[in-house]
C-alpha cells in the first residue's frame, strides 16, 4: 500500500530556490504529497547552503554546486534509508535552503536608559543606538539551535535575540570602559570593537557571525543635555563680573540716548543685568552648587567711580567720571547752573545742588546781612 502511495505522488526532478526577499533567511523546499526523485537535480546557488532532513534529523549540507541526488553522493542519507542495496526508489526529505549571505543595516538600542558611572558627572543615565551586519556561517547549527521546522524564517525573528545579546554586553563594556562621557564621541570606533568581540561567543552559538558592529550615538537624558549646554555658555561667557560690567555700561549709553525714560528704568535695567550675572555664576564642582549655611563668601569687588550725564549745549553728553568733571570745570563749560544725571538719581539735577559735585566750585560767602 505505501509503494502505490509513493507512485501515485509527484516525483520532484529539480530542487532550487531562486530567492527575491532581502530578509528570508531560511526557506523549506515545498515537498508535501511528493517525493524526490532518484538522481534529482539539487542546484545550490552562490550565496545559499541546502540542508536536508530526513525524519526529524539533520542527514547532510550542501554548499553552491550542481548535485545528482544518488547514493554515492550521499553518503549519510545511504545510511539513513539502507540504499545500500541499490533499491533505485522516490524518498522523501525536507529541503532546507539557507541564506549565508550579509544581512545589512539591521538596527539595535537601549529601550532603557544604561546606568553608568562617570569620572567627571559620576552617577549617570546613557543611551545609545546603531547597525549590524549578521551572517550565517554555519547552517546546520543555525537550524538545530534556531530555525527548527520554520518554513519560511527571516531577519526579524532573529534580530530581537540579538539585539538583547548587545545591549547586555554593551551595558558591560560601558560599565568598565573607564571612559568619560564627553569622550565616548571620539571612540566609539574601540568601544564597537570591543563589544563585537564580547558578543562573539554568544553568537557564534547561534551559527552566525557579525561582520560589522557600528555604534552611530551615545546620549544623555534632555534635562543632562540641557544643564551641559548652560555648562557650555558659562564658559564662553568667561568672567561673569567683567561681563554684567560690560552690560551695565552698554545699557547706561543707550539710556543716556534717551534722557526722558532713563531715569524710570535706569536702576531697574542695571539691577536686572548685574544680578542675572551673579545668580549665573558657577560654583565650585562640574555643576556648582548652593553656598552651605556657614560656609565662608568672598568679599564684595569695590564700587567703581560714579559716572554722571552732563547737559551741555542742550545735548546729553557723557558718561564723565570725576576727572572728566574737573577737566571741564576747568575750562569753564561745567558750572553750578549745569544739569547732571546719575544712575539712581532721580532727574535731572544742578551740579551745585548735589552734594558730591558742591566741592569742585569755589566756595561762595553768604550774602551780607540787611
Amino acid at each position: 500500500m505505501a509503494i502505490f502511495d509513493i507512485l501515485g505522488g509527484e516525483f520532484i526532478e529539480v530542487i532550487e530556490w531562486t530567492d527575491d526577499s532581502r530578509d528570508t533567511m531560511v526557506w523549506r523546499f515545498p515537498t508535501v504529497g511528493n517525493a524526490i526523485k532518484y538522481g534529482a537535480k539539487l542546484t545550490v546557488r552562490e550565496g545559499q547552503a541546502a540542508v536536508f532532513v530526513h525524519e526529524g534529523q539533520l542527514a547532510d549540507t550542501f554548499g553552491p554546486g550542481l548535485y545528482m541526488l544518488e547514493t554515492n553522493n550521499l553518503p549519510i542519507m545511504t545510511r539513513l534509508q539502507h540504499w545500500d542495496h541499490g533499491f533505485r526508489s522516490p524518498f522523501k526529505s525536507e529541503v532546507y535552503f539557507v541564506n549565508t549571505t550579509r544581512f545589512n543595516d539591521l538596527k539595535w538600542g537601549t529601550r532603557n536608559p544604561i546606568m553608568a558611572r562617570d569620572p567627571e558627572f559620576g552617577p549617570v543615565r546613557l543611551r545609545a543606538f546603531g547597525t549590524y551586519s549578521m551572517r550565517v556561517t554555519d547552517p546546520a547549527r543555525f537550524m538545530t539551535e534556531i530555525v527548527g521546522t520554520d518554513g519560511e524564517f527571516t531577519s526579524d525573528e532573529i534580530a530581537f535575540q540579538i539585539r538583547n545579546v548587545i545591549v547586555q554586553e554593551f551595558s558591560r563594556v560601558i560599565a568598565g570602559s573607564g571612559i568619560p562621557v564627553l569622550d565616548m564621541a571620539a571612540n566609539t570606533g574601540q568601544l564597537g570593537e570591543l563589544i563585537a568581540k564580547a558578543i562573539e561567543p554568544t553568537i557564534a552559538a547561534y551559527g552566525l557571525t557579525i561582520p560589522e558592529f557600528y555604534i552611530e550615538n551615545i546620549s544623555l537624558p534632555q534635562d543632562v543635555e540641557k544643564m551641559l549646554d548652560k555648562r557650555t555658555s558659562m564658559g564662553i561667557l568667561g568672567d561673569l563680573d567683567r561681563f554684567g560690567q560690560y552690560a551695565a555700561s552698554e545699557a547706561m549709553v543707550n539710556a543716556s540716548q534717551n534722557p526722558g525714560a532713563a531715569g524710570a528704568g535706569m536702576g531697574a535695567a542695571m539691577g536686572a543685568v548685574l544680578g542675572a550675572g551673579m545668580a549665573a555664576r558657577p560654583a565650585s564642582g562640574p555643576w556648582g552648587s548652593v553656598p552651605q549655611p556657614g560656609a565662608a563668601t568672598p568679599p564684595p569687588m569695590p564700587p567703581t567711580g560714579a559716572v554722571w550725564h552732563v547737559a551741555l549745549n542742550g545735548q546729553a553728553e557723557g558718561p564723565f567720571d570725576r576727572a572728566g568733571l574737573e577737566r571741564l570745570a576747568t575750562e569753564g563749560r561745567f558750572m553750578r547752573e549745569t544739569l547732571v544725571w546719575a544712575p539712581g538719581q532721580d532727574g535731572w539735577r544742578k551740579a551745585g545742588d548735589v552734594p558730591e559735585l558742591s566741592q569742585l566750585f569755589p566756595s561762595m560767602p553768604p550774602p551780607l546781612p540787611g
